[in-house]
C-alpha cells in the first residue's frame, strides 16, 4: 500500500469533518488515523501512546509513557527521525502502519510482507503495541502478532520485555539511552546480552566496553549480585533454539517498575513510589570501581577498589606502574607456557570469570573431557563448567589473556587456569 497516498485521503476526510473521527481507546484500526493530540489508552490505564515534546525541544515524537504520572516515556517509534514544523499522523493500512506528514514526509513506518483483512495496532496494558490480524485464526501461527513495540527497545526495558536475542526472527535486542533529556535519538549507552553462545551482559559506550557481568552460569550472571530474586522484581533468564534473553517480573502488578540506562550510563532498577510521587532507585548494577571493565588489566583481579593483585603466578608487567596505582597494563606470567611440554591447570575459586569466553565444539563434555579438549589446544588458556543453556552443564573456555576479573568471595565462580609445568609445583588449589 502507498501509505503517502493512504495518509492524504484520510488527511482531506479530517480537515472537512466537524469532529475527529473516533477510535477505540486503546486499539487503531484499518481507515483510522492518530493524529497529534490523540492518544490510545490501555485498557487498564497504564500506559498511553501519543505525540510528545521531551524537555525544552519543539520537535514533535510518537511515544508511550505511563498514564496518570508526571510524563515518563517508555519508548519512542521515531527517536532518530523527528518531526520538525509539520504537523504527522498515525494511519493505519493492510500492510502497515506510516507516521506520516501532510507534506508526505514519512518518519516511522512498517510495511508488513503479509497482508491484513483486519488490521488493529493495540496498547496493551503491559506497554507493548502490537500489531495484529483481528482476523487471525486461533492456534496458527498467524496468532502470533505481525509486530510488536517490545522487539524495539529504546531506553527502557518493563516487566516482560525481553533483552537479548531472538534467533528465529534474527533480532537483537538491546537498550540504547537517549542523548539528552530533550533529545531522545541514540545517546552513547548500550546495554546489551552478548554472545548467544555465552550470554552476558556488557555496556558499552560507542564501541567500548564499560562494564560486563556474565556469563550466566545457570544462576547468575557472574560478578553480579544485584540482580537476583527480591520482594519487588524475580528476574529470568531463557535459553533455549529459538531465544536467548533476559526479562523480569514484579511480585505485584500494581508496582511500577523499569529497567533503564541512563544518559550517563548508569543501569538501574526504578521503582514508581506514590508517597513520594516520584521514582525511586532500587537497584544500580554498577557497584564500585572493580566493576570498571578491565581495571586491574590482563590477570589482574580487583578485590576491594582502589585494590588490584596479579593472580597467583603471575607478576605485574610494570612494577613502576602499580607502584603509582596504574594497574591497566595488568600482570604478565612469571614462567611462559610450553604448550605440549607438561602444561597443566590450577583451579582459582570465588572469581567474576573472565571475558571473551566460548563453547567447546562438544558442549557437553565432562569436567575431565573439558579440561583434556583446552589441553590439547595450545591457545586454550583457561576453561570451567557452566550450566549456561540449562542442560546440566557446558564446556566453557578461553583464548589469549584472562582480562576483566574481581574477587567474588561469597558466590564467585571456579576457573581452571592453564600454568606452566614450572609453576605447577608451586601451587595449592585455592
Amino acid at each position: 500500500m502507498d501509505f503517502q497516498y493512504y495518509y492524504l485521503i484520510f488527511y482531506l476526510i479530517l480537515l472537512c469533518s466537524t469532529s475527529p473521527i473516533s477510535i477505540a481507546v486503546d486499539t487503531l484500526t484499518q481507515n483510522q488515523v492518530l493524529q497529534d493530540g490523540q492518544t490510545l489508552v490501555s485498557s487498564g490505564q497504564h500506559f498511553e501512546l501519543g505525540f510528545f515534546s521531551p524537555g525544552t525541544s519543539k520537535n514533535r515524537y510518537l511515544g508511550i509513557w505511563y498514564k496518570n504520572l508526571p510524563q515518563t516515556v517508555v519508548w519512542v517509534a521515531n527517536r532518530n527521525n523527528p518531526i520538525q514544523n509539520v504537523s504527522a499522523a498515525l494511519a493505519l493500512g493492510s500492510n502497515g502502519f506510516s507516521l506520516s506528514s501532510n507534506t508526505s514526509a514519512i518518519f516511522w513506518s512498517l510495511n508488513s510482507t503479509k497482508t491484513m483483512t483486519s488490521p488493529m495496532l493495540k496498547l496493551l496494558n503491559n506497554g507493548n503495541l502490537v500489531l495484529t490480524d483481528e482476523n487471525r485464526v486461533s492456534g496458527s501461527e498467524s496468532e502470533e502478532y505481525i509486530w510488536q513495540s517490545f522487539d524495539y527497545i529504546t531506553d527502557t526495558l518493563l516487566p516482560e520485555m525481553k533483552l537479548g536475542w531472538n534467533l528465529k526472527k534474527g533480532l537483537h535486542r538491546n537498550m540504547t539511552s537517549w542523548s539528552s533529556g530533550d533529545d531522545p535519538s541514540d545517546g552513547e549507552f548500550t546495554f546489551s546480552l552478548e554472545s548467544p553462545e555465552t550470554p552476558q551482559l556488557v555496556l558499552t559506550k560507542g564501541t567500548e566496553k564499560q562494564y560486563r557481568w556474565g556469563p550466566w552460569d545457570g544462576v547468575r550472571f557472574s560478578g553480579n549480585s544485584e540482580l537476583k530474586p527480591n520482594p519487588v522484581f524475580t528476574p529470568g533468564f531463557t535459553s533455549n533454539s529459538e531465544e536467548i534473553f533476559y526479562t523480569f517480573r514484579v511480585e505485584d502488578n500494581t508496582t511500577l517498575s523499569r529497567f533503564t540506562v541512563s544518559q550517563q550510563g548508569l543501569i538501574q532498577y526504578l521503582v514508581w513510589s506514590e508517597n513520594s510521587r516520584a521514582w525511586t532507585t532500587l537497584v544500580t548494577l554498577q557497584g564500585d570501581g572493580c566493576d570498571t571493565y578491565g581495571v586491574c588489566g590482563p590477570y589482574g583481579s580487583c578485590s576491594t577498589y582502589p585494590n588490584c593483585k596479579c593472580l597467583k603466578g603471575f607478576q605485574p608487567k610494570s612494577p613502576a606502574d602499580w607502584a603509582r596505582f596504574v594497574w591497566s597494563g595488568g600482570c604478565e606470567r612469571k614462567w611462559e607456557l610450553n604448550c605440549g611440554n607438561g602444561d597443566g591447570f590450577v583451579k582459582f575459586k570465588s572469581l567474576k570469570l573472565p571475558d571473551n569466553s566460548y563453547l567447546a565444539v562438544n558442549r557437553t563434555l565432562s569436567h575431565e573431557e573439558c579440561e583434556a579438549e583446552c589441553l590439547k589446544n595450545c591457545t586454550c588458556s583457561a576453561y570451567t563448567r557452566l550450566n549456561i543453556h540449562d542442560n546440566g552443564g557446558n564446556c566453557v573456555m578461553w583464548s589469549g589473556d584472562l582480562v576483566d576479573m574481581r574477587d567474588i568471595p561469597n558466590g564467585g565462580e571456579e576457573l581452571y587456569i592453564r600454568m606452566a609445568r614450572a609453576e605447577l609445583s608451586t601451587y595449592k588449589q585455592f
